[in-house]
């Protein structure tokens, strides 16, 4: 019975080895590459290279890229919401790799700082780009010619990463994905419909004229909250949402929680100030709530009651701040993308008083459920240093 426990335990082990950051992935590749380089130098030395070597590295780094996006950090949750993408859409997919790719890519030629790049930090903002310039133009699928300016913008937001990162570094706040809502919105402002190269489809606002004229479906309502978390990757198909929100669970199950939980409450704000029935249908209504809801949810706060409900206040703002940009950008007929999360989660980290005491240092920021098992740990050691230092 002892070995039986034993095994069951060692088994439950090597599982949640494959949850949260998967920190034990970059040691076991570590040896098992240097392994296959000892065995390909023994076998046959001219096949020997150390290209190998940068090329599955890069492939990890990539898939932490990808779900960066999402607030997390796994690449076997990578590998999953990158075939949720080439599901819902191959040419989309195709372009977010290239996006993934390149900026990963270029980050590592201009020298970048090696901890951001393996933590897929420069990936992501690329990968946005790529994908929200497939998704809005309007020359339809497997356009070749839209291949240049997804490497260009995709590359352009490592200049503004590497920029703003000593910037904000200051307050201890990430860069997020300012980089890619500042390039897209540059791109979608030198393009448009009657662009001969590059045209797009014009964004159209939330709430505009003439009202809605149809019976709201409280089906489709409901079938919006899951499209709310498949949108933060600009994907408006159901069974790959699911498979992204499955790639988020496995990474953390208290992050998928506050996703859905955000989407719904960004349904919700929605709903208060009867936004076309398209925006809650298609979950366009939600995605920014989500991403409000997680970042506060346990990522960069510690998880707890009050920072529950801080959460749901910032999903709350983090939708009617979209709305009100998407009223306000779409006019000029430009997307707000992700500008109303990222402005409120800034501004959130910013806030003084009893929330501050729950902020975790950027430099700490892991999962939600590893950063509730480690805060207890970094108040003692804080505390044993305020000791030692005392005179």
């Amino acid at each position: 019975m002892r070995a039986d426990s034993k095994g069951e335990v060692r088994d439950v082990r090597r599982l949640m080895a494959l949850t949260g950051d998967m920190e034990s992935l970059d040691k076991f590749r570590c040896c098992f590459v240097a392994a296959a380089d000892r065995l390909l130098a023994l076998t046959n030395p001219r096949r020997f290279s150390p290209d190998r070597r940068l090329a599955l590295q890069v492939a990890v780094w990539a898939l932490r890229g990808v779900t960066r996006v999402i607030l997390a950090n796994n690449p076997l949750s990578g590998a999953l919401m990158l075939l949720a993408l080439y599901w819902a859409s191959p040419w989309q997919g195709l372009l977010g790799t290239l996006g993934l790719l390149t900026s990963t890519l270029v980050a590592l030629i201009l020298g970048q700082d090696s901890a951001e790049v393996r933590g897929g930090l420069h990936g992501f903002n690329g990968m946005l780009v790529a994908l929200l310039m497939g998704a809005f133009s309007s020359a339809g699928d497997w356009y070749w010619w839209l291949l240049l300016p997804a490497c260009l913008g995709s590359a352009t937001s490592v200049f503004f990463f590497g920029g703003l990162t000593p910037v904000l570094d200051r307050w201890d706040l990430p860069v997020a994905v300012f980089p890619f809502n500042t390039v897209i919105v540059l791109y979608f402002l030198c393009t448009g419909p009657d662009n001969p190269y590059f045209p797009r489809r014009l964004a159209v606002p939330p709430s505009r004229s003439p009202p809605n004229v149809t019976a709201l479906d409280a089906t489709e309502v409901l079938r919006g909250v899951p499209l709310g978390v498949g949108q933060i990757f600009a994907c408006g198909s159901l069974g790959p949402s699911l498979l992204i929100l499955a790639g988020l669970c496995l990474y953390s199950p208290l992050q998928a929680v506050h996703a859905l939980l955000g989407s719904a409450v960004g349904t919700l704000a929605g709903l208060s100030v009867a936004v076309r029935h398209e925006w809650l249908y298609s979950g366009l209504s939600g995605f920014n709530g989500a991403l409000g809801c997680m970042a506060v949810g346990g990522l960069f706060f510690t998880f707890s009651w009050r920072t529950h409900l801080l959460a749901i206040a910032s999903a709350f703002l983090s939708a009617f701040v979209d709305i009100a940009l998407s009223n306000l950008l779409g006019s000029t007929g430009v997307p707000a993308c992700s500008w109303a999360a990222t402005l409120t989660a800034t501004l959130l980290l910013l806030l003084p008083g009893a929330p501050s005491a729950y902020r975790i240092p950027l430099a700490r920021v892991g999962s939600p459920e590893r950063n509730l098992r480690s805060r207890g740990r970094w108040g003692a050691a804080d505390a044993e240093e305020r000791e030692s230092t005392d005179v």
